[in-house]
């Protein structure tokens, strides 16, 4: 592989370390400080360098952050099991450090869009604008599975989880670009070398925490979720990739007024010829429609 075949990054980026929590979390940085902060969170198994291609397309002076979330990435760590509301109140500790005074403008993908979501909900001062890139939370649960859903973590915890491994960073390229066919080859080499890195016996492994594997040992509770969606007071921008299939059923929420809407009144954008990882297959577009919303609050 030459490096002519990996992406060349057009904007640099910096990187911090700040103590979370109990976690020394990994912080890239992109532009400088005194410019507007826009906050990019990640989704699960991903890191916050898959946003270099939508940082590399915006048009405006930004000063742009992303977090590797505890245990992916390069904010390491070891644990038995994670806690959804963990990332909550990391979320809040990154925002103290860098923007203790004033409200930031959010983009969260997937997972990283429903941390989002319940942190404007819970502390809606702390959030200026949000762009919800394919993060509309998990279909309700049954009460009388928590039993059965108890016992299925427990059993897997007995023998950790692993991800799997690859032959080398070409190997995992073609696995990115099988699950994200609108990505361009160069961008799926680029992703390959930041999601992994090569162990000693020359296999490529993702740089993910393998608890991340385990199921939660608590059941998801839409209802508690969409009572902090309620409480979300900033402008909220859905935007859902035309070719998803991982939120299918938001495509039903494209109508403002749609009775199941999760954010009732938010502005909603279907970005054509993208999956579910929109930020890989249409960053130009992303970022069009992100400092077009942006704007448009000022």
């Amino acid at each position: 592989m030459t490096t002519s075949q990996i992406y060349e990054p057009r904007v640099a980026s910096g990187s911090s370390r700040h103590a979370i929590r109990g976690v020394n979390y990994h912080v890239l940085e992109w532009g400088d400080r005194d410019r507007p902060l826009l906050v990019l969170l990640h989704g699960w198994a991903d890191c916050a360098a898959s946003f270099q291609f939508f940082v590399d397309e915006l048009q405006k002076d930004w000063f742009v952050i992303a977090p590797d979330w505890r245990g992916f990435g390069r904010s390491r760590l070891r644990c038995q099991s994670y806690w959804f509301p963990d990332y909550v109140a990391d979320l809040d500790v990154l925002l103290s450090i860098y923007s203790p005074g004033e409200a930031v403008n959010l983009l969260g993908h997937s997972m990283g869009a429903n941390v989002a979501g319940l942190y404007a909900g819970i502390f809606p001062e702390r959030v200026r604008s949000f762009v919800n890139v394919e993060g509309y939370g998990l279909a309700d649960s049954d009460p009388a599975n928590a039993p059965r859903n108890f016992r299925r973590w427990i059993e897997q915890s007995r023998s950790m989880p692993s991800f799997a491994t690859y032959s080398g960073f070409g190997e995992l390229a073609t696995r990115l670009l099988q699950q994200s066919p609108a990505m361009s080859e160069d961008k799926a080499r680029y992703i390959a070398r930041q999601w992994a890195e090569e162990r000693d016996d020359g296999r490529v492994m993702l740089r993910a925490d393998p608890a991340h594997k385990l199921p939660n040992a608590v059941q998801y509770r839409r209802a508690e979720a969409r009572a902090c969606w309620e409480g979300v007071t900033a402008p909220v921008m859905l935007v859902i990739g035309e070719k998803t299939d991982f939120t299918a059923a938001a495509k039903t929420w494209i109508d403002p007024d749609e009775s199941s809407h999760p954010f009732r009144g938010a502005h909603s954008e279907v970005i054509a010829g993208a999956g579910h990882m929109v930020h890989f297959e249409r960053p130009t577009e992303l970022a069009r429609v992100t400092e077009a919303f942006v704007a448009g609050l000022a």
